[in-house]
Parts: structure tokens; sequence; C-alpha cells
């Protein structure tokens, strides 16, 4: 073959490759189908069934493991509630089991345990959720009935916070100390979980919405209802969703304020003979076993946000090797992609993704991947795609 030809060839097939490249794309991302309108001050983000991309809009390469039954001695952890990181990649893992917090450093190497079970100061007892103010150097662990236990990120207990007749589901804090909280409040005839945000001495700020809890006439139990979740991302923004139906809302500076809501046109899932079965296995001896079922699950079950504005919806789809389906929208509220994974995510900050994982045996891992978009997605410094 003559170099002459030879040039011609290659230049062909990598024209051929490109124009491949370029069909592949333009099969792979469908134009948006979804509105967005006004409904008064809130901007409301109407999403299809179908995304944007057919294919995979990011993928994930695992990095850091820690737990596991081969983790021993500082760095053996117990039952994982919640992992946050700060911005030099420090791991701080609530372990509700053992009632404290492990730090591990980005490596995962252990540098020290904050808290210890009891009652006394500096002691936890049932650690829901912990909040990481890097500004002021302080980490909080919200307590189910003993309100905010606060220390210093280098370990020193710092103050004991009672929120007094509360008991909290569900607690966080904002950057400016502001707390958001789930309280249930049990009554004769019925009972409700009220999200409320209080300010940094525990006093009411506002009541930000209410929701029936499972509880139903004598002994009987809603099984699979829907159940409210939130989230106050890293730009201090109160995430929200009541799951009875797909819808997200985004609240404002005022966090009573609803500035944007999405949704999405969805199939429902059935309740399974399988999962019901599990439900009621589970139940301890002595307990009610009086359950009323649905026909379908909630629209979803939580979410997670990332540091771009992207927002992770956890359905109760789930993939052939069982991983669950999350919904993935972009800054802007759009749905762009589907994606697997094991639950629970907690965050992509920083390039990377946070989880909470399990294995088939019930042993539970802190994961850290490293997280490539293989969409255009905001600067993380600006803002701008």
């Amino acid at each position: 073959m003559s170099g002459k030809y030879r040039r011609i060839v290659v230049a062909s097939l990598c024209l051929a490759a490109l124009l491949f490249s370029a069909a592949a794309t333009a099969w792979a991302q469908a134009k948006w189908k979804g509105t967005i309108v006004k409904e008064g001050d809130v901007t409301v983000v109407k999403n299809p069934k179908e995304p944007i991309y057919k294919t995979p809009v990011l993928e994930l390469k695992e990095e850091l493991s820690l737990g596991g039954p081969d983790a021993q001695g500082e760095a053996a952890l117990d039952q994982i509630r919640q992992v946050i990181a700060d911005g030099a990649g420090t791991l701080y893992v609530l372990d509700q089991r053992a009632s404290h917090v492990k730090v591990f450093d980005a490596s995962g190497k252990y540098l020290r345990t904050i808290g210890r079970k009891g009652q006394g100061p500096g002691e936890l007892e049932y650690p829901m959720t912990i909040s990481l103010n890097e500004k002021t150097g302080e980490l909080a662990v919200q307590q189910q009935t003993r309100g905010i236990a606060f220390f210093e990120t280098a370990g020193p207990f710092i103050r004991q916070l009672p929120l007094q007749g509360m008991l909290a589901a569900r607690g966080c804090l904002d950057s400016r100390g502001r707390i958001f909280i789930v309280d249930i409040i049990w009554g004769e005839e019925s009972s409700k979980y009220v999200t409320k945000k209080l300010d940094g001495q525990g006093s009411l700020l506002a009541i930000i919405a209410e929701a029936p809890t499972p509880s139903g006439p004598g002994n009987v139990l809603k099984a699979f209802m829907p159940i409210p979740y939130f989230r106050v991302d890293r730009a201090d923004r109160l995430i929200y969703g009541y799951p009875q139906t797909y819808e997200v809302r985004f609240h404002g500076p005022a966090e009573t304020e609803i500035v944007r809501k999405i949704t999405r046109e969805y199939d429902p899932v059935a309740v399974t003979a399988e999962e019901k079965a599990e439900l009621e296995a589970g139940v301890p001896p002595g307990y009610p076993r009086d359950f009323e079922y649905p026909k379908h699950h909630p629209a979803y079950s939580r979410f997670f946000s990332s540091d771009l504005g992207h927002l992770f919806v956890q359905t109760f789809e789930k993939a052939e090797d069982g991983r669950v389906i999350h919904d993935i929208f972009d800054p802007e509220g759009r749905f762009i992609g589907r994606m697997p994974l094991k639950p629970s995510g907690l965050e992509i900050f920083k390039g990377k993704y946070y989880a909470i994982e399990e294995d088939e045996e019930g042993y539970q891992y802190v994961k850290r991947y490293a997280v490539t978009w293989k969409v255009e997605v905001p600067d993380r410094e600006t803002g701008r795609g």
C-alpha cells in the first residue's frame, strides 16, 4: 500500500468514526419534552416519563471503602447511620449503635472518635444525624430525644441544646446555625410528621410541612406509605419532598417560601407479595402484625444532591442486579437520565460520590467514588456550563 493511499484510508476511517460518534450522540440525546411554567412566584418544572439521555450521564470509579468484616480496631464500624465529608475529604461517620462519630482522613486513616454512649455531657443516646459547619469548626449530633450535642471537629464537647417535647426523626443544621427537624406528633386518633424550622436556640420559627404517620386505627400499620424527606444542601437550600406524588420542592431564603417544584410523570411500582412477607417476617415477637397494604409504592423513596445543583431521586424500581434506579435532574430541574445505584447515596461533592452500601451478608461500608460526568455540567467555581 502506498503512503498516499494509506493516508486516504486512515482519513476515511477517522471521518467515519466521527460521523458514527455524532450519530450515536444524537440517538442518545432526545429533545426534552417537559415544560417550565410559573405558578405565582413558584417555578414548576414538569418532566415527562423519559429522560433526555438514554445512555449514562456519569460514570463512577471506586476510590475508598471503609468498614465491613475486615475492618478491625479503631477502623471497625458497627451501624453506619450517616457520613459527611469536609472540603479536605475528611470523613465524619456516625455510628448509631456505638453512639459516636469516627473521623477518618481522605486516605481512610482513622483519626479520632467524637462522643460516646451515655446521658451525660458529651455523651450520646440514639443519635440520628450529624451536621458539619466548617466555618465554625463545629459538629452537631442530633439525637432522637435528647436534642443536639455540639462538638469541636477536633473532638471536645461544646454544649447540649435540649429540644423539649420533641421526638425528632430527622434533623440537620445549615451554615447559619438554623435547625430543620422532623418532629413526630402523636395523637389519640392519628399522628403526624411535622417538619419545623427552629432558631439556634431551639425556638420555633416556622412549620414547613405536615404529613400523616403510618399508624392506623388500633394496632393497624399502614405499610409502604409515603414518608416525608428533606435535605439542606451545601448552598443552604432546603429541599423537601412528600412522595405521595412525584414532586420535590425547593425553598427560598425564608424556607416557608417555595421557589421551585420538580415533578415527573411516572409508572407506579407495585408492592409485591415478597415485600409483604419480608416486612412481616421482620416484626419482633409480641409486636402488632396487622398491616394495611397499598397496591403501589410511593412515587419515590429519598433523594440526594450534588454541589453542582443536580438532584438524584431514589425510586422503587430495581435493575436486574438488584441495584435501585435513580432519576437524575440537572440544575434547571430537567430529567436528564437514570442510573442504578446501591442504596444509600449521600451526596456528590467536589467530584466525589459518597454512599453507605451494604453487602449480601448485611455488612455496611462507607464508599467514595470518583465521578466523571458524560454530559455538560456547570463549572464548580462559576456555576456556568
